[in-house]
């Protein structure tokens, strides 16, 4: 009895979501990697068989992580609050439904933590590697994996399109920090949105980013 209890509470339904979209994301990044050993391997089979078996298999999981897409979508969906932050994540230019569905399921605690700690469960915090005298560059390391592979692409993206974002990498780039970190800060993005959900989403607000150009739209997934 009281199970049934815990489960009817809202806390305990927004879990039940969370576990069900964990499991999701993890048979999407399962077919995903099918999807890359398939394709690799049709460009070096020269057998007819072996070529359309691949095809064959290539278009059923094409088709598996779809049907997938549709779930995580409708479990978004399905809670009123999780719904509006991923509004507002989408509204960013360089996440789209993908990273967004990622940075939701792996990153549940965004809006209720500091940026440090948004940062450091995403995995994009770079810690000194220092010893005594020695001086060790600094690395990023720990925090969720999936989050942080999410997040890769979508930076290529938002620091072509996204003005702030943009800035942020040129400026880094001209005092010569290597491309990867770089590209590291810009992966930072869940830190600005979890102030953004602090100042938004607990007032009730309808504001966003500026809207993405149209031709920018079908480059971010």
């Amino acid at each position: 009895m009281s199970a049934v209890f815990i489960l009817r509470q809202p806390g305990a339904v927004t879990s039940q979501n969370t576990r069900l979209l964990r499991d999701l994301q993890v048979a999407r990044t399962a077919l995903i990697k099918e999807r890359t050993r398939l394709r690799n391997r049709g460009h070096v089979q020269t057998n007819a068989v072996l070529k359309r078996q691949t095809k064959t298999r290539l278009t059923l999981v094409e088709k598996q992580t779809a049907e997938l897409d549709r779930e995580i979508s409708k479990l978004l969906d399905a809670n009123e609050s999780t719904a509006r932050q991923r509004d507002i994540l989408r509204s960013i230019p360089g996440l789209g439904q993908i990273a967004t569905a990622a940075i939701l399921t792996f990153l549940p605690e965004i809006g209720k933590l500091d940026r440090r700690q948004v940062g450091s469960l995403a995995g994009v915090v770079p810690y000194n590697r220092d010893s005594g005298q020695f001086k060790g560059k600094s690395f990023i390391s720990g925090g969720r994996k999936p989050l942080r592979d999410a997040l890769y692409m979508p930076a290529l993206v938002a620091m072509r399109f996204n003005p702030d974002l943009k800035a942020k990498y040129v400026a880094l780039r001209a005092a010569g920090k290597p491309a990867k970190v770089a590209i590291v800060a810009v992966m930072r993005i869940p830190r600005a949105c979890g102030h953004r959900f602090h100042e938004h989403v607990a007032t009730d607000s309808t504001m966003m980013w500026p809207p993405i150009p149209r031709h920018v739209a079908t480059l971010i997934r």
